[in-house]
């Protein structure tokens, strides 16, 4: 593979795993939910979309089904944490370790389906003709008066409560969005890599994060729609930044680390993050300790 093509080849796996990161950022920062279904999602996404493909539905109608299969899974969570009062970390975690079974009982019992290349249509154009109209909607949506309802119950419940909204239709709405959109990228990276294996969910939640992080941290929109485009573009550094360890001979970094790589991204992320923190914080003392030797001296 020349180096271009792996250029391409890593924005393509960044846009799609955009919509993972674009998922955990509405569940994370939107409607303030520790959501931990992605993982079982994103597989049920997948295994749905590599059945009906393998079976002789269309893609396009495959990928379909696959999103609404992400939002069911989402909707289940919402009810084990409304309905039966589970918290919102322990319903996702149940729903995902469930998700397992149901993922090998859609694959027929196989742990993985390989697609034919007869069977596959995604390539670079259709990855952005799906992914930027999808997040111009998003942005939109949150700029609404629905989407200011939606990212007002993650700031204050109980302000929003008061003000007539209706919290469990919106945490409804946020794990359903946001499983929907998983569950769309599980589609399309079955397809883009020509098969569906039920263990790769796994890291799913902190590749979504780590591009969150990248993404708040590179690209420091003041409004909150646009960090939809932040995450995508997260995503694709964060694949970025995995492709040039890959490839860096002095480091030594083979393909069975590239979770320590993950994690030491997101741990100099947060670091930076407190670095700034801290700056902002001597800057401060800093300005007072001056504005107060000003004053005595004009005194």
């Amino acid at each position: 593979m020349s180096g271009w093509q792996e250029v391409i080849m890593t924005t393509d796996v960044g846009l799609i795993y955009g919509l993972v990161a674009v998922g955990v950022y509405l569940t994370f920062r939107t409607i303030n939910f520790a959501d931990m279904t992605c993982d079982g999602s994103f597989v049920f996404g997948s295994s749905v979309c590599a059945t009906l493909i393998h079976g002789g539905v269309s893609p396009y109608i495959a990928m379909l089904v696959a999103t609404l299969a992400g939002g069911i899974a989402g909707l289940f969570t919402g009810i084990l944490n409304i309905y039966c009062k589970i918290s919102d970390l322990l319903s996702g975690i149940i729903v995902a370790f469930m998700l397992y079974s149901i993922n090998l009982k859609v694959m027929g019992g196989l742990p993985n389906i390989t697609l034919n290349d007869m069977e596959l249509s995604m390539n670079s154009y259709i990855i952005l003709a799906t992914i930027l109209p999808l997040a111009t909607f998003l942005v939109y949506l949150l700029f609404t008066d629905f989407g200011l309802a939606l990212r007002s119950i993650g700031y204050n419940k109980r302000f929003s409560e008061v003000m007539g909204i209706n919290i469990n239709m919106m945490t409804f709405f946020g794990l359903i969005l946001s499983n929907a959109l998983i569950g769309l990228g599980g589609a399309m990276f079955t397809q883009y890599q020509g098969f569906c294996d039920v263990s790769q969910g796994k890291g799913t939640l902190i590749a979504g994060l780590a591009a969150v992080i990248i993404g708040e941290k590179v690209f420091r929109f003041k409004k909150a729609g646009f960090f939809i485009l932040a995450c995508i573009a997260g995503s694709i550094l964060y694949r970025f930044f995995i492709m040039l360890a890959l490839h860096s001979d002095f480091m030594q970094i083979e393909t069975q680390d590239i979770n320590l790589v993950a994690g030491a991204i997101i741990i100099a992320m947060m670091l930076i993050r407190k670095e700034r923190k801290i700056k902002n914080i001597i800057d401060n003392l800093s300005l007072q300790k001056n504005l107060r030797f000003t004053v005595r001296e004009e005194k």
